[in-house]
Formats: structure tokens, sequence, C-alpha cells
């Protein structure tokens, strides 16, 4: 700014410099970049826990450590890949289900050091705060409730509620992507579970179901409420799209790296600069 002898100000003209230096600067992701690549080490979570064979225990845990640590930070502050794999650590830390840091970054063929140099940055941004409560044990719980409610003591009814128990906990995968976990009780996740997988079993009257858990819990909330709510997590997970694949984050993964490390953004520009000149000559030379 400058200032004139009558006191009126005046912005002066940025510098040619200075303008050359912000248009190289790498753009920023937006928010439905950051969103997209969130969402696709959500769903690699899952992925490696399932090539670990980890109980979904540990999964759900990792998820909601996963999503409490970007609800503090940005992706262009810490890149997802190395936060997913040190949430998947910590979690089986947690979990009480040890695997060594060596013994996880080579099974997914990544260097171990990236996991145990962001464990303390996790752990502090989650405030030392590890206990998590996920909705499968909750789902076994009111499978159990469901026999007693109808009376099922036959083998075929019985194997009946262990299909829609197996059902509901896929349903209650879908959930853990999205951000119900953050938002309503286990309990709550795992009833939205059931409800989704009754209905393709059509195994009992769930409304009904509900009005009974209600009225033996004594509970202050009313079938309405517990309604919205269900309604809810299920708009959540209708709202899930189909996971992102290594080719949609391909491009925002490279500006994010470029963001990081700026310098790299540069290097690659000089790459492609000379590349192009060597075909020029090449070009010439022909």
């Amino acid at each position: 700014m400058e200032v004139d002898i009558d006191g009126s100000f005046s912005y002066a003209e940025p510098q040619s410099d200075a303008k050359d230096s912000a248009e190289k600067r790498p753009k920023p992701l937006k928010v439905e970049e950051e969103q997209l690549l969130r969402a696709f080490y959500e769903f690699k979570i899952q992925d490696v826990c399932d090539a670990f064979k980890f109980p979904r225990k540990i999964q759900a845990t990792a998820l909601i450590y996963f999503k409490r640590f970007y609800l503090q930070w940005s992706v262009m502050e810490h890149h997802p890949k190395n936060i997913m794999l040190t949430c998947i650590y910590a979690a089986c830390k947690a979990e009480e289900n040890h695997v060594s840091a060596e013994e996880l970054g080579k099974g997914i063929e990544q260097d171990h050091h990236v996991i145990l140099n962001n464990e303390m940055l996790v752990l502090q941004s989650l405030g030392f705060d590890l206990i998590v409560y996920a909705p499968y044990r909750a789902l076994e719980g009111f499978v159990s409730d469901m026999e007693e409610f109808r009376g099922a003591n036959d083998d075929d009814q019985h194997e009946t509620l262990k299909r829609m128990l197996e059902a509901a906990k896929m349903e209650a995968d879908k959930i853990m992507r999205t951000e119900a976990p953050l938002l309503f009780p286990p309990g709550q996740l795992a009833l939205a579970a059931l409800r989704r997988a009754n209905v393709v079993h059509d195994i009992l009257d769930f409304e009904r179901y509900l009005r009974s858990i209600l009225s033996r819990q004594q509970s202050t909330q009313t079938i309405s409420e517990l309604t919205v709510s269900l309604n809810t997590i299920d708009s959540l997970i209708c709202k899930l799209e189909a996971p992102p694949t290594s080719k949609d984050v391909k491009h925002i993964d490279r500006k994010l790296k470029s963001c990081l490390d700026p310098g790299s953004h540069d290097k690659s520009k000089k790459r492609k600069h000379r590349s192009k000149e060597s075909s020029t000559e090449v070009q010439d030379l022909s």
C-alpha cells in the first residue's frame, strides 16, 4: 500500500516476480477433491483389514480414528495414505490384536517407518481417546433378543436370523464409511443396519420390535424420535457412492503431492520441458 501526500491510499501493482510465483504455486485441493480422497482411503482401510483378516472391530476402530483425525487436519497437511496405515496400526494395538509395524508395512509393500513416524501425531490428534464402540457387538445382541421376541426355537428360524445377522454386518460396513459413526451411538447404527437387512429377509415387524425395545428399556426416547434417527442413518447410506477407484483419484493424488512438496511441482515441469526439448531435437535431426 502507498500513501500519497494528501493522505489518500493506493495499492501498488504487484511485481512481475510476485505474479509469476503466484501462477507457479500449485493450486490447493477443492473440498470435493479432499472428500473423494478421504473416501478412497477409507475404502482402502477396509481392503487392508480384509487382506490381513482382521476382525471387523479393528476395521471399525481404524475407520473412526481416520475420520476423527481429519476433523482436525486437512489432507493437504498430512497425506491420507500414511495416516490410514497408522490408524490401522493404532487400532490393532487398542483392540489387543497387536501386529508389528514391520509386518503391516511388509504386507502392503510400504515403508513401516512411515507408520511409526505418524503414530504420535495420530494419538495426539485423537486426544489419546482410543476406546471405540462399534455397532457389531450390538448387532449380535439385538439378533439374540429377536430370537426371544419371535420365539424362534426351530433350526429354520435360527438359520434365517443368522443370515439376517450376516446381511446386517454388511450393512454396518457401509454405515462405517459414512459420517453416521460420528453422529449416532452404536446401538442406533446397529438397528439401522438390521432394519435394512430385514427389508430383504422380512423376518419380523420391525416397528413393533422397536416399540418392544423402548418399552422394556423404559426409554425416554419416543418411537418417532428413534425412527427419525434411523431414517437419517439410512439416507446417509443411500448417499454413499461406489468406492472411488485408483483411476478416479490419480489426478487428485498428483495434485496433492505438489501441494505437500511444491518443489516436486517445479521439478515435474522442468522434466516436461526437457522432454519437449529433446523430442524437438529428435524431430529436427530426423
